[in-house]
Parts: C-alpha cells; sequence; structure tokens
C-alpha cells in the first residue's frame, strides 16, 4: 500500500482510483465522483449498496457550485449551512441533475460537506473539485479513527493512503436535512 503525496493522490482520483485519507474524526474512502466504475469499486470495497447514497466531501464551497439546488432551499437554512463550513457539517441538499444516481443513491439530495481538514482541502484543491467521501471500513464495521486501525485487507485494495492523520475528533460529522433542519446523526 503505498503512501500517497496530496499530487500522487489527485493523480489516483483522476486514474479512477480509490485512496484512503483522513478527514476531521475517521479515516475515509475516496474516489473521483463522476467516475461510475470507481465509485461501484468503492462500494463493492466497501461492501455497501449503491442505494444508500455516497457524501461528497470539498476544500471549498465553490466545488459544489453546479451540484446543490439552494434554490429550493429556505434561505435561512442555506445560510445556515454555508455558515457551518469549513467543518464537520455534512448537509443533505437537494442535487442538481449533474449528480449521477449512483451518488444519490435512492435519494433526491445529495449529502455534502466542506472540511476543516487541511490536508482533505488540499486533496480536493489537487484533484479539481469534490470527491466521495464515506468511512474506510467495511459497510457495519467500526470506523478507522486511526490509521493503524485501518483494516489491512480493505487497504489492500486500494490504490494507495494519504499520510496524516485525522483531526482527533470524537464523532463522525453530523448529517442534517437542508430542507427541514432535521438532525439525520448528531
Amino acid at each position: 500500500m503505498p503512501d500517497l503525496s496530496i499530487a500522487e493522490a489527485a493523480a489516483a482520483l483522476r486514474a479512477g482510483g480509490v485512496i484512503a485519507y483522513p478527514t476531521e474524526a475517521v479515516w475515509g474512502l475516496g474516489c473521483d465522483p463522476f467516475d461510475e466504475a470507481a465509485v461501484l469499486r468503492l462500494l463493492t470495497l466497501k461492501q455497501r449498496t449503491v442505494d444508500k447514497g455516497l457524501i461528497l466531501i470539498a476544500g471549498a464551497p465553490a466545488q459544489l457550485d453546479g451540484l446543490l439546488d439552494w434554490e429550493t432551499v429556505p434561505p435561512a437554512r442555506r445560510a445556515e449551512a454555508l455558515a457551518s463550513w469549513p467543518g464537520p457539517h455534512t448537509w443533505i441538499v437537494p442535487a442538481t441533475a449533474r449528480v449521477p444516481a449512483w451518488i444519490t443513491g435512492a435519494h433526491a439530495g445529495v449529502a455534502v460537506r466542506v472540511s476543516a481538514h487541511p490536508l482533505v482541502a488540499e486533496v480536493c484543491a489537487a484533484f479539481g473539485g469534490p470527491i466521495v467521501s464515506t468511512s474506510a471500513n467495511l459497510a457495519g464495521a467500526p470506523p478507522a479513527y486511526r490509521r493503524d486501525a485501518l483494516d489491512p485487507a480493505l487497504l489492500a485494495r486500494c490504490d494507495g493512503v494519504t499520510e496524516g492523520e485525522t483531526a482527533g475528533r470524537a464523532a463522525p460529522s453530523t448529517i442534517r436535512d437542508a430542507l427541514s433542519g432535521a438532525v439525520l446523526r448528531p
């Protein structure tokens, strides 16, 4: 399992690869969200079904431009979502037609977050947009809060792992619905 620099991680993503990388709380798996084969490979690695949908993580709000239908979100809730970024706050926002079904799954919205983790921001900047962000574990298994807790069998099937560590947050990001404000994951 090669350790990847920021540039190598971005190149792996552009080549259809799946990488492991640290986020605010847990290690994540990522790929190019617009590369169907890469996303389906990531889902196979995790043993997760496509209908659940996936989170997109960005390094800056502008990387989500054209993907979110903010016009359907109450203005105060949109302001609340934008004010929560960068940070460990994931919002389900109505998706535009640009977001593929293999990302939204069985949902009309897309889960998005602008990360406060500097490495995530650097990877997204080098890649040129948001990437998939799902915990680096098999579906139903506990997430890895430390690099040494990553499943070696899962890592062996990835195209590399970035250097770095999580930001030490004790729990994965909160998930809220941008239309209703409901907290879906505290």
